[in-house]
C-alpha cells in the first residue's frame, strides 16, 4: 500500500473514533494536506538534506564525475523557480543543490541596504533566508501534488482507470524540491559562542551544511576583494567545535562543515599564535610571518613585538594597522596546512578561494592535502568575480605558446575582444569553461561546485534588457515578445502566476474546509484561463 493510502485508511481511522465531531473531516483531503507537507520543521529538513548530501559524497568518492552542483539564491522564489526548472529539464534534483551566499545577503537582504561583504549585515538574516527558501521549496512540493490530484480527481470522475493508475504512481513516487543549502556563516559573526548560537539558529531553519572561514570576524573582506586578515588555527578550531555542537545539541549527527580557507590571498593576520612547543600549530602559523631576525634587545624598538621562532628570535613585520604581515609566496603553504589542520579536526570539506579558476592550481594544493588526508573533497566557488572568457582564452594561449603552436594572430592582453570570438583559441577556451566542472571533480577532487551570485547578475541583466525595451520604442511588446510570449512557449510554470502564488492551494483547502459553500478563486473567469 502506498504512503498516501496508508496516510488515507489511518485518517480513516481517527475519524470514526472522534465521531460525529469530525463528520466534517475527509480523511482523503488531511492525507492530501499531510503529502503536501512532508517536513513540519527546519530540523526535519536538516536531517532529510544531511542524509542527502552524505550519500552523494560517498558517490563522488566512488566515482567523481558524481559531482553535485549548485546556484546562489537570494530570495526564496527564485530558490523555488531554479528547483522547478531542474525538475522540468532534467526529471530529478538529485545532485543539484542550493547555495547561500552572505554576499548575497549582505548585499540584497539587510535592513541597512546595500553592504559590502564585510559581516555587517543583520547575522539574523542568514537563519531567515534559509527558512525562507524552505518555506518556498516546500510551497513548490505542495503546488505540484495539488496539481497530480486534480488529476487524479479528474480521471476517477471520467472513470478512467489508466489515467488514474499513472497518476497515482506520480504521486507516490513523487520527488521533492527540498534539497540541501550549503549556508555560508562567514567568520561566525563573533567569538566561538558567537558562531554556536548563529549555527544553531541556521540548522533548525534546515541548514544541513554550514560554510565557515578562517577570517578574523571584524576585519571580514569577501575572499575576492584585499585586506583579509586571517586567525591562528585554534581559533578556527574552536569555531568548528562549535558548529559541530550545534549540529549534535540538534540531533543532526551528520550535520556537514564546510572549512574556507582564505590564506591564498590574505597576506595579514591580526593575532601572533600561542604556541607551548617546537613545531606545534601555533609555531607552524608564526613561522610564516614575514620580520627580521635579531640578535641583541639593542635592535628592538619602542612597541616592537618579538617572537621565538625556528629557535631565533623573529621581530614580525607590523603595520600602522597594528596588524601582521606573512611573508610573500607563502600563501599555497599556509593554505595546504589550514586545510590538512581543519579536515583533521572535525571539518568534512574544504573552500579554497583562489584568484582564477585554474585547474592545474587547486590540484596542486589538492593533492599535497590528500598526501595527508586522502579523501580531501572541495567545495569550490565558481566564482562570477572570475573573468572567466579572459582567464580561459589566456590559458589557452599560454598552452600554446608552450607548445610551440603559432599564435601571432593573438594578442594575449586583448583576448577579451570580441574579435577574436569565432577564432580556434576562443572556441577551445569555450570547451575548456564548459568541462571545467567535470575536469575539475575528477583531476582536482572538487566534489561541488557551485555559482555564488548567478541570481544577482540574471536579476540584473533581464530587468535591463526589459527596461531598455519596454520604456522604449518596442512598448508592451518589449515585455510580450521578450518575457510572455517566451514564458509560454518555454513551459515557464510561473506564466500562470496565481497558481504559483497558492491560489489553485488555496481554493482546494476552501474546498476542504467549507465544502459547497467556498468561493473559490480559480473559477472560469479567472484570467490565468487564457495559458
Amino acid at each position: 500500500m502506498s504512503a498516501y493510502q496508508d496516510a488515507i485508511q489511518h485518517l480513516t481511522q481517527l475519524r470514526q473514533q472522534q465521531g460525529d465531531a469530525w463528520a466534517a473531516i475527509n480523511p482523503e483531503s488531511a492525507a492530501r494536506m499531510k503529502l503536501q507537507n512532508r517536513f513540519n520543521t527546519g530540523l526535519d529538513i536538516a536531517k532529510y538534506t544531511a542524509k542527502l548530501m552524505r550519500a552523494d559524497m560517498a558517490a563522488y568518492d566512488a566515482d567523481s564525475s558524481q559531482y553535485t552542483q549548485s546556484l546562489g539564491c537570494w530570495h526564496g522564489f527564485v530558490g523555488q523557480q531554479k528547483l522547478i526548472a531542474i525538475k522540468k529539464h532534467f526529471g530529478t534534483t538529485k545532485r543539484k543543490y542550493l547555495y547561500l551566499s552572505g554576499w548575497m545577503i549582505a548585499a540584497l537582504r539587510s535592513e541597512f541596504g546595500p553592504l559590502p561583504d564585510q559581516s555587517m549585515h543583520e547575522k539574523t538574516a542568514v537563519p531567515a533566508l534559509i527558512e525562507e527558501l524552505y518555506t518556498f521549496l516546500k510551497q513548490a512540493d505542495a503546488r505540484e501534488l495539488g496539481g497530480l490530484f486534480r488529476e487524479l480527481d479528474a480521471a476517477n470522475a471520467a472513470g478512467d482507470t489508466a489515467k488514474a493508475a499513472a497518476v497515482q504512481s506520480k504521486i507516490d513516487n513523487f520527488e521533492t524540491h527540498v534539497v540541501p543549502i550549503i549556508a555560508d556563516i562567514d567568520a561566525g559573526f563573533g567569538n566561538e559562542e558567537a558562531t554556536y548560537l548563529l549555527a544553531k539558529k541556521m540548522i533548525e531553519a534546515g541548514a544541513c551544511a554550514i560554510q565557515i572561514e578562517n577570517q578574523v570576524s571584524d576585519e571580514k573582506q569577501c575572499g575576492h576583494q584585499d585586506g583579509k586578515v586571517t586567525v591562528p588555527h585554534a581559533d578556527f578550531l574552536a569555531k568548528i567545535n562549535a558548529v559541530r555542537y550545534a549540529f549534535l545539541e540538534l540531533g543532526v549527527d551528520d550535520g556537514i562543515i564546510v572549512a574556507r580557507t582564505d590564506s591564498l590571498g590574505a597576506g595579514l593576520t591580526k593575532q601572533i599564535a600561542v604556541t607551548k612547543t617546537p613545531g606545534d600549530l601555533g609555531d607552524k602559523y608564526n613561522s610564516f610571518l614575514d620580520g627580521d631576525y635579531i640578535s641583541s634587545a639593542d635592535d628592538i624598538a619602542n612597541g616592537d613585538v618579538v617572537v621565538k621562532a625556528n629557535g631565533k628570535l623573529l621581530k614580525p613585520k607590523r603595520l600602522a594597522s597594528g596588524l601582521f604581515q606573512f611573508k610573500q609566496g607563502s600563501g599555497v603553504d599556509r593554505v595546504v596546512l589550514d586545510c590538512i589542520t581543519s579536515l583533521q579536526h572535525g571539518a568534512d570539506l574544504l573552500w579554497i578561494e583562489t584568484e582564477k579558476p585554474h585547474i592545474g592550481q587547486i590540484k596542486e594544493m589538492v593533492d599535497r592535502i590528500r598526501e595527508v588526508v586522502p579523501g580531501a573533497k572541495l567545495v569550490y566557488n565558481n566564482s562570477p568575480s572570475f573573468n572567466w572568457t579572459l582567464n580561459f582564452r589566456q590559458q589557452v594561449f599560454d598552452a600554446w605558446k608552450a607548445a610551440g603552436k603559432d599564435i601571432s594572430a593573438y594578442d594575449r592582453a586583448q583576448l577579451m575582444s570580441a574579435d577574436y570570438d569565432t577564432t580556434e583559441l576562443a572556441q577551445e577556451a569555450d570547451n575548456r569553461i564548459r568541462t571545467f566542472q567535470a575536469d575539475a571533480a575528477r583531476e582536482a577532487g572538487i566534489f561541488h561546485h557551485l555559482i555564488t551570485l548567478p541570481t544577482y547578475h540574471t536579476a540584473a541583466l533581464s530587468t535591463d534588457n526589459l527596461a531598455k525595451e519596454y520604456f522604449g520604442a518596442a512598448g508592451m511588446l518589449g515585455y510580450v515578445e521578450g518575457v510572455q510570449r517566451k514564458e509560454i512557449r518555454q513551459g515557464i510554470a510561473c506564466v500562470k502566476h496565481q497558481n504559483m502564488s497558492g491560489s489553485d492551494i488555496g481554493d482546494d483547502h476552501k474546498e476542504y474546509f467549507s465544502g459547497e459553500a467556498a468561493l473559490k478563486a480559480g473559477g472560469a473567469h479567472n484570467t490565468m484561463n487564457q495559458f
